[in-house]
């Protein structure tokens, strides 16, 4: 009997030393799942834990800890004051040991282990768990020219353990369009309405990127011209004319013009003491490094007071009494004047009104044009007015006076008359031909052609009114009978 109980014994201690819970430190240890974890600033993480012990032991300590100094016991994270409120344990006291971290900072990276004590030993799982806690960052240029690509990526300083979703902000404004898994915006055929300041964030969290600027650069628009001052320009006045556009980067090369005309440069282009030879249509150019651009043009309506006032005389200033003759007056003013008054010199009153005037008596008569910035007068024309005999007398003259021009014609005619029968008796051959040629000018009435057709022009260069028509037909018949003596 006794040796079968010392034969059994070695049988006994290999079947114990098979089981590992027994004898075996392997039946101690601690597994992270995963063992590396990259983490968003400001988000939740979760370590995953597991941990296995001999059968037999009862747990009496389980707690998580940062810090392992040889010797000593490590603490324990939910009695720091940092970690206290923000570290959940997940786990319970048999093989689950995970945790939940909350809002971790780069301060919070560390590796961090699990530690149980039970009723026969300790067990600390080395190496644990190492945090990393990264940012975002947007990577993107400065600046994009209108119509090119551009590619926006949000960055992170490690690889963030979950698969996150992206979401892109514009003006602090969600593209809801841009959610992707791919940490790339891309912007195609940028506009000017895509400049702005650009931040990412991960969809499920809290945590967004700074935001970086994007600049789009483009020629000059909207090119415009505003005139200081109001609405009406009046000679003399100082007026500024400034030129505005959007451009990026902005313009910093204006020219003006007029009409057609380069006048200027600069973005404010001023005239002192404007006149009416100002008055045109401006406009102003406005060039950056990728363009130009002109604005449409304003015109420049420059008021001003009657000058240049005259009067015009319609026919002779010397009429009949009782007849009149009529005076216009024009100016030139902007706007044009409609109030005009007459005057005769000596007269304090006007004698009339409006841009027309009839005047019945003799005098000097002038015009005054109105508008609403001034007026001016016209220098005086004289108007005479002669009683109808002294008009008889002056017809009489002037017919007399021509008679005797006519007569002193119709001689020298004769004389070449009588000159040319003195050579036709020369003549030979051609005394035929002149003869009847004399014949035909020795008619009973007329006994010239040149005296029919001269007094005839005459007659009607002298017409006059009634009164004296015929007194010049009786001159008429005495300068035909004059011309016949002859």
């Amino acid at each position: 009997m006794l040796m079968s109980v010392r034969m059994a014994s070695p049988l006994l201690l290999i079947f114990l030393l098979m089981i590992p819970d027994v004898f075996s430190e392997k039946a101690w240890g601690v597994s992270y799942s995963p063992s590396h974890i990259c983490a968003l600033k400001n988000s939740s993480v979760i370590m995953s834990c597991s941990y296995t012990y001999p059968t037999g032991y009862k747990i009496t300590k389980v707690f998580w800890s940062k810090l392992l100094i040889h010797g000593e016991e490590p603490p324990d994270l939910s009695e720091d004051p940092e970690y206290r409120q923000r570290l959940q344990y997940l786990g319970d006291t048999q093989q689950n040991c995970t945790i939940r971290l909350s809002h971790v900072t780069q301060k919070d990276q560390h590796m961090y282990c699990f530690r149980f004590i039970t009723n026969g030993g300790k067990w600390t799982g080395k190496p644990g768990v190492t945090l990393t806690v990264t940012d975002l960052q947007v990577e993107a240029p400065e600046r994009v020219t209108e119509g090119h690509n551009v590619s926006l990526t949000c960055k992170s300083s490690c690889t963030l353990t979950d698969r996150p979703t992206f979401i892109w902000y514009r003006n602090s404004q969600p593209l809801t369009e841009r959610r992707d898994r791919n940490n790339q915006l891309l912007l195609q055929s940028v506009r000017r309405e895509d400049a702005g300041r650009y931040s990412c964030a991960l969809h499920g969290h809290s945590y967004i990127s700074p935001a970086a600027h994007l600049s789009v650069t483009y020629p000059p628009k909207n090119v415009s011209i505003s005139i200081n001052g109001s609405g009406v320009i009046v000679e003399g006045d100082s007026v500024t004319l400034i030129c505005s556009s959007d451009s990026n980067p902005p313009a910093l090369n204006f020219s003006w013009f007029k009409g057609g005309t380069s006048v200027g440069s600069g973005k404010i282009y001023s005239i002192s003491k404007i006149s009416s030879d100002h008055s045109e249509e401006y406009k102003c150019r406005s060039i950056n490094e990728h363009g130009e651009k002109y604005s449409e043009a304003v015109t420049l309506n420059v008021m001003y007071p009657p000058r240049n006032v005259s009067v015009f005389i319609n026919g002779s200033g010397v009429i009949v009494e009782g007849d009149s003759v009529t005076l216009s007056c024009s100016s030139d003013s902007n706007p044009p004047a409609l109030i005009f008054s007459w005057f005769k010199e000596n007269q304090s009153s006007a004698v009339g009104s409006g841009q027309s005037f009839s005047a019945l008596q003799s005098g000097r008569f002038y015009c005054e044009a109105h508008n609403q910035h001034g007026s001016q007068r016209s220098d005086a024309v004289t108007v005479i007015v002669k009683g109808r005999l002294v008009i008889l007398y002056i017809s009489a003259g002037v017919v007399c006076g021509a008679a005797v021009i006519m007569i002193l014609l119709i001689w020298g005619c004769r004389w070449i008359k009588k000159r040319n029968k003195a050579e036709v008796n020369h003549s030979g051959p051609h005394h035929d031909r002149h003869k009847a040629c004399n014949d035909e000018l020795n008619e009973p009435v007329y006994e010239n052609e040149l005296v029919c057709v001269l007094a005839e022009v005459f007659l009607q260069k002298t017409k006059l009114s009634s009164p004296v028509a015929k007194g010049n037909k009786t001159v008429f018949n005495v300068i035909v009978k004059i011309a016949n003596v002859l």
